[in-house]
């Protein structure tokens, strides 16, 4: 009873062996399906205890038995119970021969090994484990017949969720990973509570209205009583904390008059400084000065929109904007509490105090945006409006009147935006950097959802934008568009699935490597893949397949356009051609040269690479004079700009590509010119090269022996060559009559290149600036595309 996307996936997960599949379904026990992991096992059957409904324990499960799929029908999961070690496993004194069905001889499940017998006698067997866990079941009845709250930690491999019944109430805590895992976890709504862990009886520290922090080994699960101890109170007084005050008359409000600005422009630097989303850290301010206040009234509150402009000494100004609110008393107190990286200062009016801080965190504030795009409010200033807006049938269809009962949940995750989730329904990213002219996000969700919409990108609801009153064009606020369920994003998806891939691999001998024959991406995509790839790597070859697929749909889409000047193909000039040889030549040039300046300084794992790039620097010039041979036969279309597995979801059976708007460090205008769309693929690629690369030196930090990493090495080529190439030619299959990539395939392949090249060369200029010791990547790739051409 599942979706044919869904089956195919617990297929390619759980049942790889075609014998294992019956009719639309598994015909497995437990432990085979978790090859037979206790810690799997154990957290499964935990989590069959701790949820809704009735469990049901097939026979056999409770001691870890096996199956035999070789039998006919569902017969796999009906051979003997295993009692003992005796004839027929102690089932029947009969002839084996007249049994029904055989019992299990599987070396890792016999029945001499596994039955009841052997368990009985040893306390620490799965069988005593499950006795304890389905005796703490029935202690208390929220387990089985109380309430589900589901809970959402930071860390999404934590599954958390409380179960309440009367009086009691129980939290239970399970890690899906198979490594280590910490979190944090809001309970401030058991305040002054213990947590009791349910089987030891210990007693954990006392739940506050800060986060809750837990540790949890792999596969790790625990069930936690929540119950009230004496306790003195205290509150928590604004004098043991380091904020900034600001002493003043008269009502808070007064900070935004002209008179008091210039204090609270001091104030509000010094509290955008850290912030993640602030790029200016590493440059020096020359001035700064708040340009606009505009005020938000609803209900009984009045919050604040602020545009803050800041000057360097070098390079371009910027300007951020900060929702700004007031809090005394207990709401004060609380939200000190909750979110101190909201409070931005103290405010002192004779013997009354209170804080201002960020609104973004105050959920009545989040919930009045929510109401805003609903109603498309409008709110003046002398020197602008902040417009909320809609999409109208879009937001009917997909919120609706909704938005009355959607509870705001803030993402405390510090990102380059700001992101409010509403139930389950839409997200809100609120812009913490602002820019005029049009939001490359907001127009491509607009392009992407109107007319023929593109299903596998989150649909635009609304914006908010803010107009100058002599302002050629709009200031994109923020953008609304439906949540998307997911499992988290796809760099941590391909992650996981390298970990896995490493795990089975280091086993292997070296010289089953199943590298391609050939050396470019495309000459590879049209091999067939040897048999030990698609058995070792056939989940994630389906999945860079789909991904291929649902990135071609969305090129498609965008060239769709017939009139729209700002979609609308372009096709290839030979001036175009030549314009970007020279902006890659450039690139190139400047990296080579900080490279031979910093030789000396580099890690020592980059530096042979790093050498070898040097010596065929004039072989990546005659790379890009390639460009220059012969007009190209390509068109130029809007992009996804900053396209990496970062910026897919990955939802359990399909992929859904999100933000839009470009590479955040460049400006609006440039992030919406039109540029061919291997743009993206060589950036999808890239970040191919740097998932492998990662989970290799994580591997072989963490449990890789010295002389097995060579080894490793050559199979992590193998993955990234065998998946890049998939990708790819799935990417093309469907691209094939689009005229929008080259017909020819060298030219094709020259392209391709090129912009391989312009993106390693960024990334290494990236990596000297931010990450010297990861420079080794792109390096390597560099090198990977001459070697494609047989430069090397």
């Amino acid at each position: 009873m599942v979706t044919d996307e869904e089956r195919d996936y617990m297929y390619r997960v759980y049942a790889h062996d075609i014998q294992a599949r019956i009719n639309l379904g598994i015909r497995r026990r437990l432990a085979p399906l978790l090859s037979n992991d206790r810690r799997k096992i154990e957290l499964m059957n935990g989590l069959l205890l701790s949820l809704p409904g009735t469990p049901i324990i097939y026979y056999g499960d409770e001691i870890g038995m096996g199956d035999n799929f070789y039998l006919g029908d569902r017969n796999s999961v009906r051979t003997p119970m295993q009692w003992n070690s005796d004839r027929n496993a102690g089932f029947s004194f009969a002839n084996p021969q007249q049994l029904y069905l055989p019992v299990n001889i599987a070396p890792e499940y016999h029945y001499e090994t596994i039955n009841v017998e052997v368990q009985q006698n040893n306390t620490d067997s799965l069988l005593w484990w499950m006795k304890r866990l389905i005796s703490l079941r029935k202690r208390f009845k929220a387990l089985s017949r109380g309430t589900l709250e589901i809970l959402f930690p930071e860390n999404r491999k934590i599954f958390a969720f409380i179960r309440r019944y009367q009086n009691e109430a129980v939290l239970v805590l399970a890690n899906l990973s198979h490594l280590i895992q910490h979190t944090s976890i809001n309970l401030s709504s058991f305040n002054g509570m213990v947590p009791v862990e349910v089987a030891g009886r210990v007693e954990f520290p006392r739940i506050t209205e800060s986060p809750y922090f837990f540790t949890l080994g792999p596969y790790a699960f625990y069930w936690f009583s929540l119950e009230t101890k004496e306790v003195e109170s205290f509150a928590l007084q604004p004098a043991d904390t380091a904020f900034a005050t600001i002493t003043m008359t008269g009502e808070w409000r007064n900070l935004f008059k002209r008179e008091t600005r210039a204090v609270l422009s001091a104030t509000l630097i010094d509290y955008i400084r850290p912030r993640r989303w602030f790029g200016g850290k590493s440059r020096s301010i020359r001035a700064y000065n708040i340009n606009d206040t505009i005020a938000i009234n609803y209900d009984t509150h009045t919050s604040y929109i602020v545009f803050i402009d800041v000057e360097y000494t070098e390079g371009e100004a910027e300007t951020y904007q900060l929702p700004i609110s007031y809090a005394s008393g207990d709401s004060m107190n609380e939200l000190i509490s909750q979110w101190p990286q909201a409070v931005i200062a103290y405010v002192k009016n004779n013997s009354d105090i209170g804080i201002i801080y960020d609104a973004a965190s105050d959920s009545e504030f989040c919930m009045y945006l929510m109401r805003a795009v609903a109603n498309r409010k409008h709110f003046k200033s002398a020197k602008g409006e902040v417009i909320f807006s809609n999409i109208r049938g879009v937001f009917r269809k997909n919120v609706g009147k909704l938005h009355e009962l959607l509870k705001p949940h803030l993402m405390k995750v510090e990102q380059t935006n700001t992101s409010i989730i509403y139930g389950d329904r839409a997200i809100l990213k609120f812009y913490r950097h602002i820019e005029e002219g049009i939001n490359p996000e907001v127009e491509m969700g607009q392009f992407l959802t109107e007319g023929i919409p593109f299903l596998n990108s989150p649909v635009m609801l609304g914006a908010i934008e803010y107009r100058r009153l002599k302002g050629p064009q709009p200031i994109a606020l923020g953008i609304i568009h439906t949540y998307t369920q997911n499992e988290g994003d796809a760099w941590q998806y391909t992650l996981d699935e390298i970990g896995r891939y490493l795990e089975h691999v280091v086993v292997l001998p070296n010289d089953q490597v199943p590298l391609p024959s050939g050396k470019s991406l495309i000459g590879i995509g049209k091999e067939k893949p040897p048999k030990l790839v698609m058995e070792i790597m056939e989940s994630y070859m389906a999945s860079a397949k789909l991904l291929g697929q649902r990135t071609a749909e969305l090129h498609l889409r965008l060239a769709s356009a017939i009139d729209d000047p700002y979609f609308t193909p372009e096709f290839f000039s030979t001036m175009y051609q030549r314009s970007i040889f020279q902006t890659m030549r450039a690139q190139s040039a400047q990296v080579l040269r900080t490279l031979r300046y910093l030789d000396d300084e580099l890690p020592e794992d980059a530096k042979v690479p790093a050498s070898q790039v040097l010596k065929y620097g004039n072989m990546i010039t005659e790379q890009y004079q390639a460009l220059l041979k012969g007009k190209i036969r390509a068109a130029r279309i809007r992009c996804h700009g900053d396209y990496h597995l970062g910026q897919i979801l990955y939802t359990g059976k399909d992929f859904m590509i999100i933000d839009f708007e470009g590479e955040p460090a460049r400006p609006a205008s440039e992030r919406r010119i039109k540029r061919s769309p291997l743009v993206d693929i060589a950036a999808m690629i890239r970040s191919f090269h740097y998932a492998i690369h990662i989970a290799l030196s994580t591997k072989a930090s963490t449990m890789l022996r010295a002389e097995d990493v060579p080894s490793v090495e050559k199979w992590a080529d193998a993955w990234y060559l065998w998946v890049s190439a998939t990708f790819l030619n799935a990417y093309l299959e469907l691209m094939t009559y689009s005229n929008i990539l080259p017909e020819d395939e060298i030219e094709l392949k020259t392209l391709l290149d090129c912009y391989l090249l312009q993106k390693a060369f960024y990334e290494v200029s990236y990596e000297l600036n931010n990450r010297p010791n990861w420079v080794s990547v792109p390096l390597k790739g560099i090198l990977h595309v001459l070697d494609s051409n047989n430069v090397i």
